[in-house]
């Protein structure tokens, strides 16, 4: 293990009335004005929205509405989020919804206190913010996990640009599997495999023999696999769900990601592709794993052959790889550019765009070059 030092600033409420535990217990340490972020109407539909707003006015909150925030949230969205946190003298904010809600919210909970556009501050000054205005999430679709950490991934679409954003973690996080219920099953299954591959990418960066980061990255991707089958037989297996919620959690609250390098290349493609395309996350990084772990299945032997025994009870890389293609059908997620939902047609040309622009990862088992990204690509057309 490389050196390291591990602080985890998120409080966890787990399970069936987590909201009313959380707010009831959380809320008094907040100001007065809180800031209610959420996506589309879904929230509303499914009574979320009307329970947490009648837990905040219970609490003695003002209560400031901003929706709207899309699947794959803008950084205008973050920016307008932050001139409403200022305007209203907002004290707390509680992010409801997916992945993408929470995402935008971190951003919005830092850029509210800087006096400067945190992109630039970040990367063109490489600093990075310390502070926030407070805030918690309340997950209502998981797999992303990012409740769990400070990092947000953001589309900046006059740039053509989606990657991440350092903003504020959340001081407490709701994980009721009971807010999944109403999640269409290709969301939730699409969620899940963004853990999949969260555990996946963690497992094949650089770590020493009998790490314990390995051991616990190949048991949520077991678990994983195993309660995504659960859904694919009943999908309001509440079980599988909250299952499932946990594994998205423990993949990305850091644990696995301690003393060691992680690869996170197809995430990386998977952002750049989805500037472009606005594609949902999870199905872009289920069509680009296989063609990518066919590229890199030979400069990772010893764990690809693990992956394949302990993931999915095959004895070799090349059936781990293959288990991992036919698992991928089996839940009805995309294999092909062409399934997936895009606003512009997915053309070589591009492909060739994402590639020339994604991000390069140095530290998974062989750096790419642009040109083979490219292939990769090409490969999933």
């Amino acid at each position: 293990m490389q050196k390291f030092v591990y602080s985890y600033p998120t409080k966890v409420y787990f399970g069936e009335g987590a909201a009313a535990d959380a707010l009831v217990r959380e809320m008094p340490k907040f100001g007065k004005t809180v800031l209610l972020a959420y996506g589309g109407g879904s929230v509303k539909k499914s009574g979320v929205y009307d329970e947490l707003k009648q837990l905040l006015l219970a609490a003695g909150k003002e209560i400031v509405d901003f929706s709207g925030i899309m699947p794959n949230p803008t950084y205008a969205k973050a920016q307008e989020g932050a001139r409403l946190v200022r305007d209203r003298g907002v004290d707390f904010i509680l992010a409801v919804g997916g992945g993408s809600v929470v995402d935008c919210c971190k951003v919005i909970s830092a850029q509210a206190v800087l006096d400067e556009d945190i992109w630039r501050m970040e990367y063109e000054r490489g600093q990075f913010p310390t502070s926030g205005v407070p805030m918690g999430a309340v997950v209502t679709a998981s797999g992303t996990g990012a409740e769990m950490n400070s990092g947000a991934v953001i589309t900046y679409e006059e740039k053509l640009w989606k990657g991440p954003i350092v903003g504020n973690s959340a001081s407490f996080a709701v994980l009721d599997p009971a807010y999944t219920a109403t999640v269409p099953p290709m969301q939730v299954l699409s969620g899940a495999f963004d853990t999949l591959s969260h555990a996946m990418e963690t497992y094949l960066g650089s770590s020493d023999a009998d790490n314990v980061s390995d051991d616990v990255a190949l048991a949520i991707m077991r678990n994983t696999v195993v309660n995504m089958r659960r859904l694919l037989k009943n999908i309001d297996d509440m079980q599988a769900r909250s299952n499932l919620m946990w594994d998205s959690a423990m993949a990305e609250n850091g644990m696995l990601k301690v003393g060691r390098l992680t690869d996170f290349q197809a995430h990386q493609i998977e952002h750049q592709l989805g500037a472009y395309t606005d594609c949902n996350h999870g199905q872009g990084l289920a069509v680009i794993h296989p063609a990518y772990y066919r590229h890199i299945l030979k400069d990772a032997p010893e764990k690809f052959t693990r992956f394949a025994r302990e993931v999915f009870g095959e004895e070799t890389a090349e059936g781990g790889l293959s288990a991992l293609t036919a698992f991928i059908e089996e839940c009805g997620l995309p294999t092909k550019m062409g399934q997936l939902k895009s606003k512009v047609e997915i053309t070589p040309e591009v492909l060739r765009k994402v590639a020339d622009t994604c991000n390069i990862i140095k530290s998974g088992p062989r750096e790419l070059s642009r040109e083979e990204i490219y292939e990769i690509l090409c490969e999933c057309l």
